[in-house]
């Protein structure tokens, strides 16, 4: 079978628009983007590093250095009525811009 970096593990196509599901804007993130250049994103699941890297290049037409991802574990947390759920997992994406490149979130 043919390597294509544009499919996952599980032979599912993801486009750009559905691998960076949002930013993650936070007091962190806005210190990190303004003295690091690094940018945070929540992202799909199944995809790669390879995949993160070319849809964040796509979307804003920035140049990447380096891609880190952690896969986060959903918390336990209280209801209204005292129920226990658990929130879900997600997969966050900490992306180094090249020092000429910058995003704009607003």
């Amino acid at each position: 079978m043919p390597k294509n970096k544009d499919i996952t593990k599980t032979n599912l196509k993801l486009e750009p628009y559905q691998i960076i599901l949002r930013p993650l804007v936070t007091e962190k993130g806005y210190h990190r983007a303004e003295h690091q250049n690094t940018y945070y994103f929540e992202v799909h699941s199944l995809a790669s590093k390879s995949q993160i890297k070319s849809a964040v290049e796509y979307l804003f037409e920035v140049k990447v250095i380096d891609v880190r991802t952690q896969n986060r574990k959903g918390k336990p947390v209280k209801t209204r009525y005292q129920r226990i759920v658990k929130r879900r997992n997600w997969k966050k994406a900490v992306v180094k811009l090249h020092p000429e490149s910058k995003i704009n979130y607003f």
